[in-house]
Parts: structure tokens; sequence; C-alpha cells
């Protein structure tokens, strides 16, 4: 009874699980089964493998042919399995020998010519090899992502025909080299000072920023140039945020080479497009912002439902889907920056146009965002418009290289005192802020007068903390707290 088994992997939700590809050959009347909880994808592959193996010049075997994927209560999904079970069965009727694919995962869809294609999550299925010890074979496409992953032997195979000429034909891939890439950068923004000191706050210390003015002011020119004054992703947040962007089917080398994800989604994105969902589940905006910047343009135009799903996740750095196939947790530790204007004309608090909205629509329109999410948001400011004059004649600022050896230079200082303030809270919070009796009664005293919640007395406090770690001081002074304060813009109104 001819049988073989190939190692394989399913994704569930950023995680590649092991699969074992059991191929059965019995004389009996010819057929192709697969069993194991196998989705519509994963049963196509009969027609796939049975096409690529005559097409590569191997033959069918004229039997019963039963493909096993276990365990079998696992959900199996994905054209991945056409390379894994193509290779159980050539195992299996003795085409290419047993020790070819011996201690080694495959991952590969098949063409009807025999080509294999890449799919997405090879860096999952990549790191899923590694945990099981094995090596991974798949086409050359996709095993660039794969060569980030420490200890791990891949093979290229990217036509069926290379089998017939043994192992030599699976050469090793050289280890995975990172490229350079380019940031926009701060010397094209004119002017805003003050704008340009809190998006240095905020990658100082990992803060939620929101920009609120009228159209043209600078916001989105801003928000864009705040990941080229973060610090590059450092080996762990490399792999744990180009996972998500593997299994979403993204192009994962820009995050391998140290580049922050800076995502945008239009205003009409879903709730499902921020959170993830689908089936199989994929994952949404906020999860392909992990480790990076989340940037919400037109905040107040996004639906209300889809602005809710925002909070648990900032505060917990990771969010969970619950469905009728299970849970399927990702991970979304980002850095929210969001921009709107202060009512539908856009024109409010402009002085040099006036806002013809109505009261109640001002109000209807800012509610939309909620009081929830606002009190999430660290920091708060005002960009207004640049006169014509200092716009066309204003001296270059500082550059994105120089602002960000400062950003650099604060989260080392933070880092030696116990870390970012943003993971701070609690009684680790107050004893990094070490306030005086005097400095503690104040910031009571403004808590008390401007109404501020739990959440915003932590978030001020944090704030204040980084301002302190800016200025390398060990305790953090009424005049941090009184800046970070002011940044509470929309509760001081």
């Amino acid at each position: 009874m001819p049988q073989a088994t190939v190692f394989a992997a399913t994704i569930a939700g950023v995680e590649a699980l092991p699969v074992e590809v059991q191929a059965d050959v019995t004389s009996g009347l010819p057929g192709f089964g697969i069993v194991g909880l196998a989705d519509t994808a994963v049963l196509e592959a009969r027609d796939r493998v049975r096409s690529a193996l005559r097409a590569a010049g191997f033959e069918f075997p004229n039997a019963r042919v039963l493909v096993n994927l276990a365990p079998a209560p696992l959900r199996k999904h994905g054209t991945g399995f056409d390379l894994p079970i193509a290779l159980a069965i050539l195992t299996a009727t003795r085409q290419i020998p047993a020790g070819l694919t011996a201690g080694s995962s495959a991952v590969g869809e098949l063409a009807l010519d025999g080509s294999v294609r890449s799919v997405a999550g090879t860096l999952a299925y990549a790191l899923a090899a590694a945990r099981c010890g094995h090596d991974l074979i798949g086409p050359g496409g996709a095993l660039a992502a794969a060569r980030a992953v420490e200890g791990l032997t891949c093979h290229r195979l990217d036509v069926l025909q290379e089998l017939r000429t043994g192992f030599s034909a699976l050469p090793v891939v050289a280890h995975y080299c990172s490229g350079g890439f380019t940031e926009p950068d701060l010397l094209d923004v004119a002017g805003h000072a003050g704008a340009r000191r809190v998006l240095e706050v905020a990658a100082a210390g990992g803060h939620n920023l929101l920009m609120v003015g009228p159209p043209g002011s600078g916001k989105t020119l801003l928000a864009r140039r705040l990941p080229g004054i973060l610090p590059q992703l450092d080996d762990a947040e490399r792999l744990a945020s180009a996972l998500v962007h593997s299994v979403a089917g993204l192009d994962e080398a820009p995050l391998l080479a140290g580049r922050r994800p800076f995502r945008a989604p239009h205003h009409t994105c879903s709730v499902a497009g921020l959170a993830g969902g689908g089936s199989p589940p994929r994952p949404g905006e906020m999860s392909l912002a992990h480790n990076g910047v989340l940037f919400l343009d037109e905040l107040a135009e996004f639906s209300p439902s889809a602005l809710q799903t925002l909070r648990q996740p900032m505060e917990d750095g990771s969010l969970t889907l619950v469905r009728a196939e299970g849970r399927v947790r990702y991970p979304a530790r980002f850095t929210l920056v969001a921009a709107m204007n202060p009512c539908p004309c856009g024109f409010l608090g402009d002085p040099d146009r006036t806002c013809d909205c109505a009261d109640g629509i001002i109000r209807r329109y800012n509610t939309r965002v909620g009081g929830p999410l606002m009190d999430r948001m660290d920091l708060v400011v005002r960009v207004d418009r640049i006169d014509p004059d200092l716009l066309l004649g204003a001296e270059q600022g500082e550059s994105s290289s120089v602002v960000r050896e400062r950003v650099l230079a604060t989260r080392e200082f933070a880092c030696r005192r116990g870390g970012l303030s943003s993971g701070l809270s609690g009684a680790a919070l107050l004893d990094a802020c070490r306030l005086t009796g005097a400095t503690s009664r104040l910031f009571t005293e403004t808590a008390r007068r401007h109404h501020f919640s739990g959440r915003a007395v932590t978030r001020v406090l944090r704030v204040a903390r980084t301002l302190a770690d800016m200025d390398a001081e060990k305790r953090v002074s009424a005049a941090h707290l009184a800046e970070a304060v002011g940044y509470r813009g929309w509760e001081n109104r």
C-alpha cells in the first residue's frame, strides 16, 4: 500500500499551523479524494495537481488516490496545499525518492503547466517550518521573505520538472538582505512650528495625535512625515509586522528592511476593513499598521461604528475576532494619527474666512467621533493655514533626520528610565513621574477643573513624562504637566 507524508501548514489569524499531507494510493476504481475539513480552494487542487503532474512529465496514478489533511478537525484553506499534495503523490508512487522531501515543509500553488506560484502568508509558513525544525520548499518569488527567518533553510522549486534532477535542483537560498528606502521629509513643511513640536512628541512617546484645522492647512502633509522621524523597526518588530502583511498578501519587503508601516484607509472604510474579517478571516488596517502609524484623514467622515472598533485595540494593542469558525487574534499596536476639519465647511475659527455652519450642525459633526475615542487621543493640536508670503519665503526648517536623532535620544533616555511612557500605567507611571507634593496638588486641581476622566489623567501624565524625557529630566515638572494639559485641547474649550 503506497503511502507518503509531506508537511505543510494552514493560516489561522497571523499564524501558520502545521498540517500533515498524507497520500494513499491503492488499487480500485480510479478517483482522487481530499479529506480533512478542506475548503473549496483546497478541493480544487485535485484538478490543478492532476494537470500539473502530467504537464511536468510525471504520471498521475490510474488508481484510487486519497489525500488526508491532518489533524482533521483543523479547517484548511488556500491554494498553498497544491505543492505538498503533488509531492506526497509523487513520493507515494515512487516517482521521486522519499528522501527528497524528508524533513521539509512545502507551500505553493500549481499552474496547469507545472510551474509553482507564490501564495499569501509565506513568512507565516516559514516561521511554522522553523518551529518544527523543517526546511521550506517553495517558489523563488515567495522565498525572499522566508529568508528573513534565522536558521531556516529554503529550497527553491519554480517548476515541477526540476524534481527530475533530484535534490541538487533545490538550491539553498541565501539569507535575506534588507534594502534601503526613503520617507517624506519634514523639510517640505514650511512653518507649523507648533504642529512640528507635537509631531515630535508623538514620535518620542508613541502617543496618539489629532490635528484639527481648515482644508489645505497641511494636516496630511505633517501626518505622512511621522514615519520619517520614528526609529526603524528592530528585528522582533520586523518579523511581527511583516508577518501580518505577508498573511494579507501584501509586500513585506519594506518592513523587513526596517520601514515602519503607514496605513491611510479612505473614510469609506468599513468595520471589517479596519478590524479585519472575511472568510477566511484576514487582518484589517489596524493590524496592518502594527508597530507603525494608522492615519485616519477626515476622521469625522468615518462611520461611527467603524471608529468605535478602534477603542479596544488602542488600549490592548491587539484585537480578537470571534466567528463561527473560532477565535482569531490579530496584533494591533499602532500610533493613531487623525485629521479632521473643525466643522463641515472646515472654516470654524479661521481668521480669514467665515464659517457658515449652524451650531447644531457643528455639534452633530463633532459628536460623530464620540467622546470615548476622543478621550484616547493624547495630543490635540490646531493646524491653521500658512500665509502665502510665509509659505513662499520661509526658511527651511529642520529635516526629518535631525528630528529623528532627538527622538532616538529621547527613547534611549526613556528606556534607561524603564520604558516608553505610552506603555506605563498605575503605580509604574506615578513612580516614573516622581511628582512633588506641590506639583501633584496643582495637577489634581487642574484635572478637577477640566473634568478629566481617569483615562485622561493617565494620558496627560504619560505625555508629561515624554516631555520630561525630551528634556532628559528624571522628574516631571509643573511646566511639563501644563504643556501636556494644553494638548487636551478639545477638553479645554
